[in-house]
């Protein structure tokens, strides 16, 4: 029988992965140290948007896996990646917190709600915004939900960071981007135009360059089935699907198209990965 094609590398999800809040998950800190003994490449990739891609890497190392900024992907540093390439000259509404704001602006991108100054009620002019960007926004209000509806309803593209509809908390779930998404496109009957973040292949493109290895040599890990696995699949790499975050057994079980392997854990890692 053919060998099964070596992983170089692994892509790892980060909340109900890696780690929840301030605490790694059992067997993270164990199993990312042997994959790194043994060769392996291991890259971070968020949908959460809501810390530079430096943050996330301090985080990690705190929890006693040493991580550079470069190898940690997130959403918003895949939008304004991607923006800053395709189209520099949008003028952007954020449903989203400041850093992802302080992302797109360090991409060269303008940010209207930069332009309207520090008054939190300041109104923007819906026919001066090109493009309305959503993502996890825990300040989001109604004047913000009315100004990307008038702002669509005129043309404005649609963009988002991630389809999450909650997104994992110690203390619970809370809503994510996918439930503003919602919201918008019942109101407006349109969908996104572009999503950046997992399972978008924009996040596949930039893993890929970062890693420089093929996808059919990667493993993709997360607790997501609609997002974690299903890029993973897309993109043609092997999947795992923890069990620590958000996923059941029963929830594999309702899948066309299960993951490679069902995991209780980071711990279970190593011995899967030829």
């Amino acid at each position: 029988m053919p060998q099964p094609t070596p992983i170089d590398a692994t892509l790892l999800d980060l909340d109900g992965t890696v780690y929840l809040g301030e605490t790694a998950l059992p067997g993270a800190v164990e199993a990312i140290a042997e994959l790194r003994r043994r060769g392996k490449r291991t890259l971070f990739v968020s949908n959460k948007p809501l810390e530079k891609r430096g943050v996330y890497a301090a985080k990690l190392t705190r929890l006693g896996i040493p991580t550079s900024e470069e190898s940690v992907i997130t959403s918003a540093y895949v939008l304004g990646r991607h923006l800053a390439r395709t189209a520099p000259h949008l003028r952007l509404y954020v449903i989203g917190e400041e850093n992802l704001r302080a992302e797109l602006r360090g991409h060269g991108l303008t940010v209207l709600d930069e332009l309207a100054g520090q008054n939190p009620q300041a109104v923007i002019d819906p026919a001066g915004i090109d493009a309305v960007v959503v993502a996890l926004d825990r300040t989001l209000d109604y004047r913000k939900l009315n100004t990307a509806y008038q702002a669509l309803k005129a043309g404005a593209h649609f963009f988002a960071t991630n389809p999450d509809s909650t997104c994992p908390m110690p203390g619970g779930d809370i809503p994510d981007a996918g439930a503003t998404i919602a919201a918008l496109t019942h109101l407006t009957g349109r969908s996104v135009d572009l999503l950046a973040g997992k399972p978008s292949p924009l996040t596949v493109q930039v893993a890929m360059a970062e890693l420089g290895v093929a996808p059919e040599r990667c493993l993709m890990v997360g607790d997501r089935l609609e997002t974690d696995i299903r890029m993973g699949q897309e993109a043609g790499m092997r999947t795992a699907v923890v069990l620590t975050g958000v996923s059941s057994r029963a929830d594999v079980g309702r899948m066309a198209q299960p993951p490679d392997w069902i995991i209780e854990n980071l711990a279970e890692l190593p011995r899967r990965i030829p």
